[in-house]
């Protein structure tokens, strides 16, 4: 019962889960961030080549 309880409290102290939650964590973070910069990246094409297209049009 007493190798029990020592590895009770060494994995209580020990931090090497919380690094993976954090690893994880910022991974799904850095997702996100790409997402969100193809999104605007997507819609600031979409209105340069409607600009361009104008251009072009209005100028031909």
């Amino acid at each position: 019962m007493r190798h029990l309880s020592d590895l009770a409290v060494r994995l209580h102290r020990e931090e090497d889960g919380f690094s993976t939650a954090e690893l994880l964590g910022n991974a799904a973070l850095g997702v996100v961030a790409l997402v969100v910069i193809w999104a605007a990246l997507q819609a600031l094409g979409l209105d340069i080549v409607e600009f361009i297209r104008g251009q072009l049009v209005a100028g031909g």
